[in-house]
């Protein structure tokens, strides 16, 4: 979805330069010029974009759902790991960058969706996004989020990336995390409480071509993500009015368990050892989160998470 309405606000742009209307564009490029460091400056959010009546539709769709396991003190700041990727992250769009969901499970917190640098370059969209609460995932932006003084707001990362929008089959466990320590040295620094936030049927909305590990598919799209900074899987799901194929996501209930928090001590300059010992206690405690909810998700006993 996000894709489509970057590629229609794009179109819209070459169309101001092509047209009559080409001032439009020198002028909206002077505003971009000027307006360039407010995704990393915490965004530019709108309630009233948020609220549109479109976004409870998109939850219900699904549908999507967010389950608080544990109260989060709204005077202090956080990071919120979300996990895993998949292709579309609805539950991330659903419950962090539209209302009410999360304002009402978590009264005075403020959700700030981190994501890549690169669609904030888009004209106009960049718009759309920052007025639904997303923000740059630069180390610029995230400090900026924690930096808040009262505590109050909560950073979103979705840890695996793009990359791991490539593991994203119906069924698979698999979490590109073992060597994602940013955001655990970001939690040092600012003292934010870490915590752990699992999306139950994230990577069930598509089908996606086989793309095993050392396929020459697999390799070229890691060549490409590399190159670009995202990736690009290739995945279909059902149409408008059948359900064979398509590029519409398949209904199935989105459950994004939000886990309780790890409290963290500032620490200006931490060691790599500190950084590994609060990485491996998130690690343990995203594994327990899953173990003790995917019973109520449809996750077979002897399936378990695996990090790579």
């Amino acid at each position: 979805f996000l894709s489509f309405v970057a590629e229609f606000c794009c179109g819209f742009f070459v169309i101001l330069i092509l047209g009559n209307f080409w001032f439009l564009a020198v002028l909206y490029l002077l505003w971009l010029y000027l307006d360039w460091g407010t995704p990393c400056a915490g965004g530019r959010r709108s309630h009233w974009v948020r609220s549109w009546t479109v976004w409870k539709y998109f939850r219900e769709y699904f549908p999507i759902h967010l389950i608080k396991t544990s109260e989060l003190n709204p005077n202090h700041n956080y990071i919120l790991g979300f996990h895993p990727h998949g292709v579309l992250v609805a539950g991330a769009f659903g419950n962090f960058c539209t209302d009410p969901p999360f304002k009402n499970l978590f009264p005075g917190l403020t959700p700030y969706l981190h994501i890549m640098p690169i669609w904030f370059g888009c004209p106009f969209f960049r718009e759309y996004i920052m007025s639904a609460g997303m923000v740059s995932a630069s180390k610029e932006s995230v400090s900026h989020v924690l930096s808040n003084e009262g505590g109050g707001h909560a950073s979103v990362i979705v840890i695996g990336g793009a990359e791991e929008s490539l593991n994203a089959h119906p069924g698979s466990l698999t979490l590109n995390i073992l060597k994602r320590k940013g955001f655990i040295k970001m939690a040092l620094k600012h003292g934010a409480h870490l915590v752990p936030v699992f999306s139950f049927g994230e990577n069930e909305l598509f089908k996606q071509v086989a793309n095993p590990k050392g396929s020459w598919l697999r390799n070229v799209q890691e060549k490409l993500q590399k190159i670009m900074g995202f990736a690009l899987p290739l995945f279909h799901a059902r149409g408008v009015f059948q359900y064979s194929f398509g590029l519409i996501p398949y209904r199935q209930p989105i459950h994004t368990v939000v886990g309780s928090p790890i409290p963290v001590k500032q620490n200006l300059n931490p060691t790599t050892e500190e950084i590994d010992q609060l990485h491996a206690l998130y690690l343990q405690k995203l594994k327990k989160l899953f173990e003790e909810h995917k019973s109520n998700y449809g996750i077979p006993a002897h399936k378990s998470l695996i990090f790579e």
